[in-house]
């Protein structure tokens, strides 16, 4: 039975009428409603600028809200089976950033993912918890780190059950879960917090198709892109919470000192009209995509050249569950790596894809997806295979495997200790100082604090050479022919400070 207050839109329909209200505007933002004419307003017309307000009064304010925005965030939770939510306008990065920072504390162990994103790692600098890594299943046939199984993580939370929380993916960017309800009940056991990256998720709450959401699990915190998954616009995001194990003083108070004081009313209506969609329609339209994507996969298998990697194929390489709203493509077999498949889609067919990896290609299918998009990217890759297979034996073969290196120190201490910028080559069994990623996904191959090894080196230099878009997480624009290490002659480790 569908709850019709899940109709309302609270914040979105207040900030509507704010906008039509033929107010005389004397505070920011100073397009002022829209009366300043540039391209942008022409293309998009005066409306979107209407609903760009900034806290007026009768709409609430983020930091603190009581009125519309807590309506809005309260049919959220309401929506997605949770005890609260907050929204976030600066992404899911922010709410992973606040979840490790408002529930570990300096030295405080932390058990999770080594491929987690780049925000969790940020989230130790700030808060100085210790990482205790659990390696996650490898495939190397493809090249990709998938979920942790619970054997591996009930032995991690055995050995350190003085653990303060541990940290999930659900799912990875790839698409593939953990047994998220076991691991929850297992951890809660031992009186640890549940902490997931539902970054990719949103779309779990309304299908009983899907994987298991984070709260049905019944972990105690989520942080979840509303926007990836769930049609919001980009950057608006929701934490979500469930039971008594987070303090949500400390969890409010850290928000505040991460978010912008000037949130943006855009990302907040559409998070609301968002909700409310998938609320009423995500079942059905999420049960339609799912079939196109199954006569897709059909399509793709009879391609020569090209394998798809389905749920059934996780399944037999020991993944726990997939996302069938992912679609993943091995490529490499055509004699191209999936980086030159990305940019040839794009250039050659007009066809944008999500990711590019060593071997693999993803796509990312939300209720917006089309059955004519779906098509399109058949008759694509049709064309890429009659262009390229019968060659791919001239084509030199990909290797590639994915491996995490060895922790030195916790990050924190890495971060803050005395600095030298070197080669990357001469950087081999020396400790970094920052964090190298391939961004997407925003997985670092090395994080502050771990051994570069040569094989980080190798994979560091083999993004490059493919064209993937590497990223450094640095402050300066050191070029990536170089990296930062620990200046280890002058470097006095406390332990236990900072």
């Amino acid at each position: 039975m569908k709850d019709s207050r899940q109709n309302l839109t609270p914040f979105f329909t207040k900030l509507k009428e704010y906008g039509m209200s033929r107010v005389a505007p004397f505070d920011v933002p100073g397009h002022k409603l829209g009366r300043i004419e540039n391209d942008m307003q022409k293309f998009v017309g005066k409306k979107m600028y209407l609903l760009d307000a900034n806290s007026p009064v009768g709409l609430d304010h983020l930091n603190y809200p009581t009125g519309v925005i807590n309506e809005a965030q309260t049919l959220m939770a309401e929506a997605m089976n949770a005890d609260k939510s907050y929204f976030l306008t600066n992404g899911t990065t922010t709410g992973l950033l606040a979840m490790v920072m408002s529930v570990c504390k300096a030295n405080d162990k932390l058990i999770l993912p080594r491929n987690v994103h780049k925000s969790v790692i940020n989230g130790l600098i700030l808060s100085g918890a210790m990482p205790v890594f659990v390696k996650p299943n490898i495939d190397e046939n493809l090249g990709i780190a998938n979920d942790v199984s619970f054997s591996a993580v009930k032995k991690t939370i055995d050995e350190n059950l003085d653990a303060k929380a541990i940290f999930i993916i659900n799912p990875t960017y790839f698409g593939v879960v953990s047994d998220l309800q076991q691991i929850t009940d297992y951890a809660h056991q031992n009186n640890m917090v549940v902490m997931v990256d539902e970054a990719h998720g949103a779309q779990f709450y309304f299908s009983q198709k899907l994987p298991l959401s984070a709260m049905e699990a019944g972990a105690d915190i989520t942080a979840t892109s509303m926007h990836k998954t769930a049609g919001s616009l980009t950057q608006s995001s929701v934490i979500l919470t469930k039971g008594n194990r987070i303090d949500h003083q400390r969890l409010r108070a850290t928000l505040n000192m991460l978010q912008s004081t000037s949130p943006s009313s855009l990302l907040m209506a559409s998070l609301d009209v968002a909700r409310k969609t998938m609320y009423f329609k995500g079942k059905a339209k999420l049960n339609n995509i799912l079939q196109l994507s199954k006569i897709a996969r059909t399509q793709l298998k009879k391609i020569p050249g090209i394998t798809v990697i389905d749920k059934d194929y996780l399944l037999e390489h020991d993944c726990f569950d997939a996302d069938e709203t992912k679609l993943m493509i091995k490529v490499s077999d055509l004699g191209l790596t999936g980086f030159d498949i990305y940019q040839q889609m794009k250039k050659e067919y007009n066809i944008q894809l999500e990711l590019a990896e060593s071997h693999i290609v993803l796509c990312v299918l939300t209720i917006g997806t089309t059955k004519q998009d779906l098509e399109r990217l058949v008759l694509a890759f049709r064309k890429l295979s009659e262009k390229y297979f019968k060659q791919r034996d001239k084509l030199p073969k990909i290797e590639f495997h994915y491996q995490f290196p060895d922790t030195y120190a916790r990050p924190r201490d890495a971060y803050h200790a005395p600095k030298n910028l070197v080669k990357l080559d001469d950087a081999v069994d020396e400790i970094s100082a920052e964090s190298i990623m391939i961004y997407p996904p925003g997985i670092p191959i090395i994080i502050p604090g771990e051994v570069i090894t040569e094989n980080v080196v190798r994979d560091i230099k083999f993004y490059k050479a493919k064209g993937g878009s590497l990223q450094s997480d640095i402050e300066n624009d050191t070029e990536i022919d170089y990296v930062q290490i620990v200046d280890k002659e002058n470097w006095i480790k406390y332990e236990g400070d900072l």
